[in-house]
């Protein structure tokens, strides 16, 4: 009777621990997105993503060289990330752009995310222009937001000046979603 007690005491033990872990399939941080780390070289892609799908360049797999670009794809075929190699030696991943929703920063910003939510998790260091939309820079993060000028007030649609936070409207969708490693 003792031996069934500990047993169920340490099955129950073990249940308990399993369950406090948390699931870090889709999340974010300043070094990794789910099992994706700033180290992963370009070679071990497939293995990391073993149960999902990686698209890559073919014809720059056949003469042995590392794709510039590749796609990640759940086996249902729902995009989840779009990587891009650097040119080192050994070929890591610089940027990733997330393409799920799933996909969560450690500060609980993603795609279904706003720019409230944005500034309400990050000190914004500098909002960059560009002719269809601005980028948001976090101060001391790896992760970059894009948000389409269709978001903004009419006024500021067609502006190519630079846009300060206080026009962007706190309702305003993030578009991309990036992590960028040097």
């Amino acid at each position: 009777m003792k031996r069934t007690i500990s047993i169920l005491t340490l099955i129950c033990g073990i249940a308990a621990i399993q369950s406090c872990k948390k699931d870090t399939t889709f999340l974010i941080t300043e070094t990794s997105v789910g099992p994706l780390t700033q180290t992963t070289r370009v070679a071990d892609i497939k293995t990391v993503f073993v149960q999902d799908s990686v698209v890559a360049d073919s014809t720059q797999i056949n003469l042995g060289v590392s794709p510039k670009k590749m796609e990640v794809y759940e086996k249902g075929g729902k995009h989840l990330l779009t990587l891009k190699a650097n040119s080192d030696s050994i070929p890591t991943i610089e940027n990733v752009r997330i393409m799920d929703p799933r996909y969560v920063s450690d500060k609980g910003v993603s795609l279904q995310s706003t720019f409230k939510d944005i500034q309400n998790s990050y000190e914004i260091k500098k909002i960059v222009t560009t002719l269809n939309s601005i980028v948001v820079f976090p101060k001391g993060s790896n992760l970059y937001f894009t948000i389409d000028k269709e978001e903004l007030p009419e006024g500021l649609r067609f502006s190519s000046s630079n846009i300060e936070a206080v026009q962007i409207p706190d309702e305003a969708k993030i578009k991309y979603l990036m992590v960028g490693w040097e």
